[in-house]
C-alpha cells in the first residue's frame, strides 16, 4: 500500500477518532505511533522506536522527548508531541532544546494532525526556527508526501532530505512574499510593473492608484487561471462521460453538449471550496455542472451532493444538503458574497456522510 493511501486511512481514523481524544498521551497512542508506523518504523521494539527518551538539557536533569526513531544504532528522528487541540507551531521552544543536545539531524513537532519537521540548515546543531516541512493529515500534499517517502525506513537518506530542505525552504519563504504582494503590493513591485509600460513620473497619488490596481490585476490573474484549469477538468470529465456513454445511451451526448459552465458558477465553486477545506482536503471536493445546476460532491460521488448553484433563471439560488440528500434547501441569493453566511449548512451536509 502506498504512503499517500495509508495517509488518507490515518485521516479517516482521525476524523473519527479526535472528539474522544481528550489527553497528550491519547494522542500519542491513537494518532503519532500510528504515523510513526506508516514511515515504517517497528513502534514495538524499543531499540528502534524509543518513548520518553532522556534528554539532559544542562542542569536541567530527567528532561524526556516523547520518541527517538534510531536506525542502524544511530538517531535520525526525534518526536515531540502535544495534544490534538493545540497549535503545533506553538511549542517549538521546547523541541529546540531537545534538539540541542540530540544527535539527531531531524526533529519533529506534531499535535497528531500536523506534523512539522526541523532541521538546522542556518546553523550547525541549533534547530531552525521555522519547519522546512508541514505534514497536514487533513490536507494532504502530493509534493510533502514525496518527500515525506523519504523519511520512510526503507528509503530514508540524509543528504537527499537535506538538498530538499534547503529547497524547501527557500520555496516557502518566496511563495510568502508572493502571497503578501498578492494581498498588498509593495511599492518595490508597483514600480517594477509599472515602469515597463508607464513613462511619467510615480507621484504619491499615482502609486496609491497604481497599487489598488496591481492588486486587482494579480487578483484577476490567479483566479482566471484557477478557472481555466477547473474549466480544462470539467471538459475533460465531459468527453470521458461522452465516450463512456456513446453505446448505450446518445441522448446523454446531446444533454452534455448543451452544458455551459458560466464564470459565476466556477466563482461559487472556489468560494464553497474554501469554506469546505476548513473540514475537509481539497482534493474530496468536486465539481459537476448539469444542464439545470451546478452541483458540488463529496469524492466526486452522486449520492453525497454537498450543494448546488442554480444560476439558470434570473434569480440565482444555493441549494444546501444538511438534512440529507433528498431533502435539499433552496436560499435565494444576492450576491456571491452571500455564500459565507451558509458555512454550518454546508459544513452539516459534509458532516452527514
Amino acid at each position: 500500500m502506498d504512503l499517500k493511501l495509508k495517509l488518507e486511512q490515518l485521516h479517516q481514523r482521525v476524523v473519527g477518532l479526535k472528539d474522544q481524544i481528550n489527553t497528550e498521551e491519547a494522542t500519542k497512542n491513537a494518532f503519532v505511533m500510528p504515523f510513526i508506523q506508516i514511515l515504517g518504523y517497528d513502534i514495538f521494539n524499543p531499540t528502534e522506536v524509543i518513548p520518553e527518551h532522556i534528554c539532559d538539557i544542562g542542569t536541567k536533569k530527567g528532561e524526556k522527548v516523547d520518541y527517538v526513531i534510531r536506525k542502524n544504532n544511530e538517531p535520525i528522528l526525534i518526536f515531540e508531541c502535544k495534544h490534538w487541540k493545540e497549535n503545533a507551531d506553538a511549542h517549538n521552544s521546547q523541541l529546540h532544546r531537545y534538539y540541542h543536545v540530540s544527535k539527531a539531524r531531524f526533529g519533529v513537532l506534531t499535535n497528531g494532525t500536523v506534523y512539522n519537521f526541523y532541521t538546522d540548515l542556518e546553523k550547525p546543531n541549533i534547530m531552525d526556527e521555522k519547519p522546512f516541512l508541514t505534514i497536514d493529515i487533513e490536507d494532504l500534499k502530493d509534493n510533502a508526501i514525496k518527500i515525506l517517502e523519504s523519511f520512510t525506513k526503507t528509503e530514508y537518506n540524509l543528504e537527499t532530505i537535506l538538498d530538499s530542505a534547503e529547497g524547501l525552504k527557500y520555496i516557502k519563504a518566496i511563495r510568502k512574499e508572493f502571497e503578501k504582494e498578492v494581498d498588498n503590493p509593495s511599492d518595490e513591485l508597483v514600480k517594477l510593473l509599472v515602469n515597463r509600460f508607464f513613462d511619467k513620473p510615480l507621484t504619491a497619488n499615482r502609486m496609491l492608484a497604481f497599487k489598488e490596481y496591481s492588486r486587482k490585476a494579480l487578483a484577476i490573474s490567479i483566479n482566471e487561471s484557477i478557472s481555466d484549469r477547473l474549466k480544462s477538468a470539467l471538459n475533460i470529465n465531459e468527453k470521458i462521460e461522452k465516450i463512456d456513454d456513446s453505446k448505450s445511451s446518445p441522448i446523454i451526448d446531446n444533454e452534455v453538449s448543451k452544458i455551459i459552465t458560466t464564470d459565476e458558477e466556477l466563482e461559487a465553486f472556489q468560494i464553497v471550496k474554501a469554506i469546505l477545506r476548513e473540514k475537509i482536503p481539497s482534493h474530496r471536493i468536486a465539481p459537476r455542472d448539469t444542464q439545470s445546476y451546478f452541483g458540488v460532491l463529496l469524492d466526486d460521488n452522486n449520492r453525497k451532493p454537498i450543494c448546488r448553484f442554480n444560476f439558470n433563471t434570473a434569480n440565482k439560488y444555493l441549494e444546501t444538503f444538511a438534512n440529507g440528500k433528498d431533502a435539499g434547501e433552496k436560499i435565494q441569493l444576492n450576491n456571491l458574497d452571500e455564500l459565507y453566511n451558509f458555512r454550518s449548512q454546508l459544513h452539516q451536509s459534509i458532516d452527514q456522510y
